[in-house]
């Protein structure tokens, strides 16, 4: 029998549900670069929140940065709606598609609206226990038909930032207290950064985040998000707490330390790049100072 993909029409659509968040958004660029790898004819749409738009431009696998509105989905006219996503707003979103093949992961909530249901990774990539995120992603497009192939970087296009020393991004925000490692922690390992590595620190926050205690560096909060795109892409180092900056980083290519929390790193961790990855057994304050300078000494970043 057929692929789905095999059965979309020369020059046929696509539409990509994604809507948010930053890592999520970052990690879904590997699946859609199978996709346009397998049919070239395709032209894909990613459809996602307007403060997110940036993380796809310039990414010639994406014919169409769409906003999550089914009537804009709609007038698009898809021949295949792919809800990567996986929440009620999205599924509505597919349902009400007008696509012919409305596809989702079957154990989604309201799977019901799908007449593509996907398996869950680790039976399409014949696997047992965690996948990565990237590789749950991927595993959607490869049950759709397109070719098992190496599940490349993420991708993201920008200028890289050129400052007048080389320089390490520190994003010490995080999107709950159990995921933040200590503020004195972080300007304890920026002053190392500066005096035995020679990268000057720059800090990195999301507006309203407080970089206060970081003052007596270049702190960057609330810039838009091309702006940190080509910060990070010019860095010769990330530092930070698992968050989407640091995927990122991963994008670009950049050595990274991530401090880990209350979240996974089998299923979160950077994504092919040079990586030093550190999870304390008792949450994420019980990963000590010294632990990150010699993850960093691991790393040899040197200029």
């Amino acid at each position: 029998m057929s692929s789905i993909l095999e059965r979309l029409p020369k020059q046929g659509r696509i539409a990509v549900i994604r809507i948010r968040s930053m890592g999520d958004c970052i990690l879904t660029t590997p699946a859609i670069s199978i996709l346009k790898q397998s049919r070239p004819d395709l032209a894909i749409a990613i459809v996602v929140e307007e403060r997110f738009r940036a993380l796809f431009e310039g990414n010639a696998d994406v014919s169409e940065i769409l906003p999550p509105d089914w009537n804009v989905v709609r007038g698009w006219r898809p021949d295949l709606c792919l809800n990567l996503h996986g929440g009620t707003s999205s599924a509505v979103m597919t349902a009400l598609s007008g696509s012919p093949f409305r596809a989702g992961f079957a154990h989604f909530r309201g799977s019901w609206i799908y007449n593509v249901k996907i398996p869950r990774a680790q039976e399409i990539l014949r696997v047992d226990g965690k996948v990565h995120t990237a590789e749950h992603l991927a595993s959607a497009v490869f049950f759709l038909g397109a070719r098992r192939i190496e599940i490349p970087r993420a991708k993201l296009f920008a200028t890289p930032a050129r400052g007048e020393a080389p320089y390490a991004v520190i994003h010490p925000q995080a999107a709950s207290v159990d995921k933040t490692w200590p503020v004195e922690r972080f300007l304890d390992v920026a002053m190392h950064l500066q005096k035995t590595l020679e990268l000057t620190p720059v800090f990195i926050g999301g507006a309203g985040e407080d970089l206060g205690p970081f003052e007596r560096w270049r702190t960057v909060a609330g810039a838009p998000l091309a702006e940190i795109q080509s910060l990070i892409a010019g860095a010769a180092l990330f530092l930070g707490n698992d968050s989407g900056p640091a995927h990122m980083a991963a994008a670009f290519g950049v050595p990274v330390v991530v401090i880990f929390g209350a979240s996974d790193p089998a299923i979160w961790a950077p994504w092919r790049t040079q990586a030093e990855v550190l999870a304390g057994p008792a949450g994420i304050e019980s990963v000590s100072t010294q632990e990150v300078k010699d993850a960093l000494e691991r790393l040899r970043v040197r200029v």
